[in-house]
């Protein structure tokens, strides 16, 4: 078979409804790029999905374009992997409404994000952000992808996906490989809180705790200054009892690739006045490069659309195929 004679294929995508964040490089891009050498990778920047939630459509595509030069900041090789953007693969759109066909209404019903969305968006409840779910299958499908890297709250949404490619394989004999949800090993830092309310993952809709890749030096120290600790004044992990000096030794490890007890070790007796603007010059140290040469890369608009034109190019290869096997198996004539 196919899937035998080839590398595991992998797809992942971000929306460009926000800056990115160290979050997302953190937990994300970080492995994505790991995963580049061993794996197939389809790395997208999903602005389909981002339409979900009302956008301004010129900061909509200053930031899918900033996105890409972020990509390839952080280390994505396009010459390793696929960059494209999802709204240049019309088969995304295609696929996902014959899939959505075949999903029940009460499976998405039971989207935790919908609930959560639904709730945070209440004036803006679309058709959209309730199949959302059905084209994050279709992205997946389409590609005959083994593994998606996702944090633990899209886990459901490949469940979702796992069933739908079964009910319609069901149908139709093989047609779709069934993806695994590819959750990395949490090494410190693949989950990044904000630095604001550190019970809450780091994220975008949260200016004020949450650092950018773009971010200037100025204001990432500012940050971390601001940064909620605690009324101790002891550096150690509890994560319980010290959430915030938590999350800062979690992100200073991840940076510096110290282990904890090392961490714990060099602050000893120090106090939060050195310890939080040391995580800030070693965050603002691991952001330079990246922000240098994506500053660099959106000077150069001619290079960034040679990339997303041939990304979408052999993309649009692999997604084809799928497509009119699927096409074929519902019973649609031959284009």
């Amino acid at each position: 078979m196919e899937n035998q004679e080839r590398k595991k294929r992998i797809f992942s995508g971000i929306q460009p409804s926000g800056e990115l964040t160290l979050g997302s490089y953190m937990g994300a891009i970080k492995n994505w790029v790991a995963l580049q050498d061993e794996y197939e990778c389809f790395y997208c920047i999903v602005d389909m999905h981002a339409i979900t939630v009302r956008q301004n459509p010129a900061e909509l595509r200053r930031r899918a374009l900033e996105q890409l030069a972020q990509y390839l900041a952080c280390g994505l090789d396009p010459e390793k992997c696929v960059l494209f953007i999802q709204s240049h693969a019309p088969q995304h759109a295609e696929l996902g409404w014959i899939l959505g066909c075949y999903t029940q209404f009460g499976e998405l019903s039971r989207m935790t994000q919908f609930k959560q969305k639904a709730q945070q968006h209440q004036e803006n409840i679309t058709a959209g952000l309730f199949t959302y779910p059905v084209l994050m299958t279709a992205d997946i499908l389409l590609y005959q992808s083994d593994l998606v890297p996702v944090g633990e709250d899209q886990r459901q949404h490949v469940e979702l996906c796992r069933d739908i490619a079964q009910r319609f394989n069901g149908v139709y004999g093989p047609t779709f490989t069934l993806p695994e949800a590819f959750i990395p090993r949490t090494e410190q830092g693949a989950r990044v809180m904000s630095l604001g309310n550190p019970e809450n993952k780091m994220s975008k809709s949260d200016p004020d705790g949450c650092v950018y890749l773009m971010d200037k030096p100025e204001d990432i120290r500012r940050k971390f200054k601001r940064a909620v600790t605690d009324s101790e004044t002891a550096v150690r992990y509890d994560k319980e009892n010290k959430p915030g000096v938590s999350n800062l030794l979690t992100i200073y490890c991840a940076v510096t690739g110290k282990t904890m007890a090392e961490a714990e070790a060099e602050f000893a007796g120090q106090g939060y006045g050195v310890f939080k603007p040391a995580v800030g010059e070693a965050v603002i140290e691991l952001l330079r490069p990246i922000r240098e040469e994506a500053g660099r890369l959106m000077g150069d608009k001619a290079y960034l659309e040679g990339i997303y034109r041939e990304g979408a190019r052999r993309a649009q290869l692999v997604a084809g195929k799928t497509l009119s096997k699927v096409q074929r198996k519902v019973g649609f004539i031959a284009r």
